[in-house]
């Protein structure tokens, strides 16, 4: 009988998985590679990167204790953090709530911004005070203010109804939950603003050398203790252990634990644990997710940018919402400016929707003409480009989610779930829900050695 089975090679597994690595463990990946939605390649100085890009940097997060506890580094996103392409202008610089009043639109769409924008500002203020942990305070305890915050209706309904340039200025942000306006909760909505506003407090490190060299590095130190390829069908618990069932290579496995850590998405854990408690079968049932389809790509110019020194530039109106300038991580850093560039494009909720029925020639041909646009020149020196589709990516809080989270994160049982939907702050969140769900595994396990040391003997094992 292993000690712990972890289903899922994410960053949620591979964070149980390291913390646990000293005991009899095994994780299984359904998938081919480790990382999940985490996924970067390294080409020369630069890494081209199709998904989590930024990482929180407080020493005390449970990302930094990983990265120091497993060896890695991360270092601040150097130089400007956030820039805007809109109607033709690009803002490189500069405060972000001073960039509706620098790009040419009419004179209703700009007041129309000024009255919605004070709205937000108010509420982020309120945000960003609440986020905060007391003293004396749990994060589960903090975690759920959060979630209760505004939740009680969309952000669009929060918002009012906006005109057409202004609505497009406000989405960038918002839909990088992977949900439209109309699906998030107002909460959820204000808190991007205030990752956006204040985002040097938050998610604003990166990872040295990209972030897989984290995944990488874990799952070599892991070793045989991983097995790819492996589709978990069903978790089923017994008295005092669980049990495992998997596919892989065309054949069926089973595998008993003392105790599993589904770190799988929401609907996964809801489809193999099947006896997990009803309430909870059915909490995970209605966590939601929204997709993305990302893009990487390479360029190999040899003269300073102008967006060298800005890290995301926002993209309104266009098939991607967002651009990231992966090589700010290097250009910035270095005496001299290394040739070439990578770059990502994110495209989430409606986009990635859209974008999802076509196949991926037509998707980079839609995204080069449009990067083009915003960072003139660049298909010019276009040399790599590779597409990634995300179908059930990120889980969002809608209006009524916090009434989820008690449910969600009660432990009860030799079964212990982990991974971003059982929070709000995205890797963070996973990070730590995959350590503590480790460290209640320990405790099981721990518990269980003690009531085998204590167990009296049987009469027949004497005689």
């Amino acid at each position: 009988m292993r000690d712990t089975v972890i289903v899922g090679g994410g960053i949620a597994g591979l964070a149980a998985a390291w913390r646990l690595r000293h005991r009899d463990i095994l994780l299984l990946e359904a998938g081919e590679r480790l990382g999940g939605r985490i996924r970067s390649e390294r080409r020369g100085p630069h890494w081209l990167n199709w998904g989590g890009h930024v990482y929180d940097g407080n020493p005390s997060s449970a990302t930094q204790r990983l990265l120091a506890d497993a060896g890695f580094g991360s270092r601040p996103v150097p130089g400007n953090l956030a820039g805007l392409s809109m109607n033709g202008k690009l803002l490189l610089s500069g405060r972000v709530e001073t960039f509706p009043f620098r790009v040419p639109m009419s004179w209703h769409d700009r007041a129309s911004l000024i009255r919605a924008g004070a709205k937000v500002r108010l509420a982020v203020a309120r945000y960003a005070r609440l986020v905060k942990r007391r003293p004396g305070e749990d994060e589960a305890t903090r975690q759920q203010r959060v979630y209760d915050f505004m939740n009680d209706r969309s952000f669009a309904d929060f918002i009012g109804d906006l005109p057409a340039d202004a609505e497009a200025l406000f989405k960038p942000t918002v839909t990088r939950s992977s949900a439209e306006m109309d699906q998030i909760s107002a909460g959820a909505g204000v808190g991007y603003f205030n990752l956006v506003w204040n985002i040097g407090a938050g998610l604003s490190h990166s990872i040295n050398g990209g972030p897989s060299t984290l995944i990488e590095g874990i799952g070599a130190a892991l070793d045989e203790h991983v097995q790819l390829g492996a589709e978990v069908v069903e978790v089923v618990r017994t008295s005092d252990s669980v049990v495992v069932r998997y596919h892989q290579h065309g054949r069926e496995h089973e595998v008993q634990a003392r105790c599993v850590v589904l770190a799988t998405t929401a609907s996964v854990s809801h489809r193999i644990g099947v006896d997990l408690d009803d309430n909870l079968r059915e909490a995970l049932s209605q966590v939601r997710y929204g997709p993305f389809v990302s893009a990487a790509f390479l360029t190999d110019e040899t003269e300073p940018q102008a967006w060298d020194d800005t890290y995301a530039i926002a993209t309104p109106k266009r098939s991607f919402n967002v651009v990231l300038n992966m090589s700010n991580n290097v250009h910035g850093y270095a005496q001299e400016r290394a040739p070439g560039s990578s770059f990502m494009t994110f495209s989430p909720a409606g986009l990635a929707r859209q974008l999802l029925q076509q196949d991926d020639e037509t998707i980079l041909e839609t995204y080069v003409d449009d990067l083009d646009q915003v960072l003139p020149g660049f298909a010019s020196h276009l040399v790599e480009a590779e597409v990634a589709r995300w179908p059930e990516a990120s889980p969002y809080c809608f209006p009524g989610r916090a009434k989820l989270q008690p449910i969600l994160t009660r432990h009860d049982s030799r079964v212990m779930l982990a991974g971003d939907y059982l929070g709000t702050q995205y890797t963070e969140t996973a990070v730590h829900t995959g350590l503590a769900a480790a460290e209640a595994a320990e405790h099981i396990l721990d518990s269980d050695r003690r009531e085998r040391r204590t167990a009296p003997v049987p009469p027949s094992a004497t005689s």
